[in-house]
C-alpha cells in the first residue's frame, strides 16, 4: 500500500513539474516576442529625427515601448511566482529525503553497532547452540544469515537517500539562482520603464506647448485616414454588388463572353472557419488599434474610426497574404500609397502603404504569397492592414494568430 502511494505522490510532482516547465517556457516565449518588440520600436525611435514633425510619431513608439515593457515585467513577475513556488516544493521534498536520510543513518548505525558486538563468531554459534528447541535454533540462524543481507540492503537505502538529497540541494541552489536573476531582471525593467515614462511626459509636453503647429499636422493625417475609409468602403460595396447583381454573372469588357462573379461560398467558409488562426501578413508590433480612439496628448480630440490595425516594421518589409483569395484592386492614395485589396469571397483583406505591389488585379494568389514590400513614409515604416465581412470592418486581432 505505501509503495502504491509513493508511486502515486512521485506521478502527482511529475505532472505538477511538467505543468510548471509549460508555464514557464510559454512565458520565456512570450518575454522573447517582447524584447523583440522593444528592440524594434528602439531602432525606429534612433532612425525617427529630432524635427518637430516626429515628436507625435516618437510619443507612439515609445507609448507603446512602455506598454511593451509593462507586460514583459508583469511576464516576469509571474516566472519569478511559478520560481517561488518551486522553491517552496524542492525545500519541501529536500527536508523530507533529509528525514528519510537521518532515519536510514540512525538505524543503520545500530546495525554496525550490534554486529560489533557480536563480531566473534563462536557467540553466534553459542547464541544458535543455546537454543531451546530446534525450531528457535533455525529462527536464530536465519536471523544470523540474513543480518550481513540487512546491512547491506540498509547501507545501500542510506546511499540512494544521500544521492537523492543531493539531487534535491543542486535543483534547490539552481532553482535560487534563477530567481535572483530574474529579480535583477525585474529592477532592470523597472529602471527602464522609468526612463521611458520620463521620455514619454517629455514629449508631450512637447506636442501640449506647440499645439497649433501639430494640429494642422493632425488634421491633415485625419483627412488621408477618412479618404482611406471612403474609398475602401466604395470599392468593396462595388465588388459586393458585381457578386450579387444579375445572378452573379456580368459582361466582360469585350461583351463576347460572360465571367462568373458570384461569391465563393466555399471559400468563405474556409476563411471564417480560420478566424484566429490566419498568419499576421508582416512581422512587427501594433501601434495602433481597431476602432475609435482620441488623440494620445489631446484628449478632448477624437480620431477618425481605425478600420484596422497599424504596425510599425523592419524597413522595406515584406508584406504575404493572409489567405487565399482573388487581387481585386490595387490603388494609390495619399498617405497610404498603394494599396491591395484581396477577396476571399465575403470576405476582404486590406494591405497598405506598400512601396512595391508584386501581384496584380484579377490574380489568384495563395496564403503566405508576397503581395508587396512596406514603404517608408515621411521617415516612418508603417503597415495599415484591415479585414472585412461584406461592407462591415472587423477587427484583425481576432482573426489574426495569436
Amino acid at each position: 500500500m505505501r509503495k502504491f502511494l509513493l508511486i502515486g505522490l512521485l506521478l502527482l510532482c511529475a505532472i505538477g513539474a511538467g505543468a510548471q516547465n509549460s508555464s514557464v517556457k510559454r512565458l520565456e516565449s512570450q518575454r522573447a516576442q517582447l524584447e523583440k518588440d522593444i528592440e524594434l520600436l528602439n531602432r525606429k525611435l534612433s532612425q525617427n529625427s529630432k524635427s518637430s514633425s516626429e515628436a507625435l510619431s516618437s510619443l507612439t513608439l515609445v507609448r507603446r515601448k512602455i506598454s511593451a515593457r509593462e507586460q514583459l515585467i508583469a511576464s516576469y513577475d509571474q516566472t519569478l511566482k511559478l520560481l517561488n513556488d518551486s522553491l517552496r516544493i524542492c525545500q519541501k521534498e529536500l527536508n523530507r529525503v533529509q528525514a528519510r536520510r537521518d532515519t536510514l543513518a540512525y538505524y543503520y548505525s545500530r546495525l554496525v553497532k550490534g554486529a560489533y558486538k557480536n563480531r566473534d563468531s563462536r557467540l553466534w554459534y553459542m547464541y544458535v547452540l543455546s537454543s531451546n528447541s530446534v525450531g528457535q535454533a533455525f529462527n536464530r540462524f536465519g536471523y544470523l544469515r540474513n543480518l550481513s543481507a540487512q546491512m547491506n540492503q540498509q547501507a545501500l537505502k542510506l546511499k540512494e537517500a544521500e544521492e537523492e538529497l543531493q539531487v534535491q540541494k543542486t535543483r534547490l541552489n539552481k532553482l535560487k539562482a534563477e530567481a535572483e536573476t530574474v529579480r535583477k531582471k525585474v529592477v532592470d525593467e523597472r529602471t527602464q520603464l522609468r526612463s521611458e515614462e520620463g521620455d514619454a511626459s517629455k514629449m508631450v509636453n512637447k506636442l501640449k506647448k506647440d499645439r497649433k503647429t501639430y494640429e494642422k499636422q493632425l488634421k491633415e493625417k485625419n483627412r488621408q485616414k477618412e479618404e482611406l475609409n471612403r474609398k475602401i468602403a466604395d470599392l468593396i460595396r462595388q465588388q459586393t454588388k458585381k457578386q450579387t447583381a444579375s445572378g452573379g454573372k456580368k459582361k466582360s469588357s469585350s461583351g463576347s463572353k460572360t465571367t462568373s462573379t458570384t461569391i465563393d461560398t466555399k471559400l468563405s467558409n474556409e476563411f471564417a472557419a480560420n478566424k484566429g488562426k490566419l498568419p499576421w501578413p508582416v512581422e512587427g508590433t501594433i501601434v495602433e488599434r481597431f476602432g475609435k480612439h482620441f488623440h494620445p496628448v489631446y484628449q478632448n480630440v477624437q480620431l477618425p474610426q481605425n478600420n484596422g490595425v497599424t504596425l510599425v516594421v523592419r524597413r522595406g518589409a515584406p508584406v504575404k497574404a493572409v489567405f487565399n483569395g482573388t487581387v481585386s484592386q490595387i490603388v494609390v492614395l495619399p498617405g497610404y500609397n498603394q494599396c491591395v485589396l484581396v477577396n476571399h469571397g465575403e470576405y476582404f483583406t486590406l494591405y497598405s502603404k506598400l512601396r512595391s505591389v508584386s501581384v496584380k488585379a484579377g490574380q489568384k494568389i495563395t496564403t503566405g504569397q508576397e503581395v508587396g514590400t512596406v514603404d517608408t513614409i515621411g521617415g516612418e515604416d508603417l503597415f495599415h492592414f484591415e479585414l472585412w465581412k461584406g461592407s462591415d470592418p472587423q477587427n484583425p486581432e481576432n482573426w489574426l494568430k495569436r
